[in-house]
């Protein structure tokens, strides 16, 4: 069994568009911004998803 040459290890790399960073920078900041402005709500909506997994596994609650 030959070893692996230079040219067969060699990773390729991956162009990404400086455009392609801005909208997941927009994307982040927006999100940011909206949990700020809606945490409260944001927090009831994950404690209803984690009740509701309790549930789906058989886990008894209250």
């Amino acid at each position: 069994m030959a070893a692996p040459t230079a040219e067969a290890s060699t990773a390729t790399r991956i162009h990404v568009p400086v455009a392609a960073w801005l909208i997941v920078a927009f994307a982040l900041l927006a999100v940011f911004v909206l949990l700020q402005l809606n945490s409260t709500a944001f927090a009831e909506q994950i404690h209803e998803f984690t009740h509701d997994g309790r549930h789906a596994l058989g886990v008894p609650c209250h």
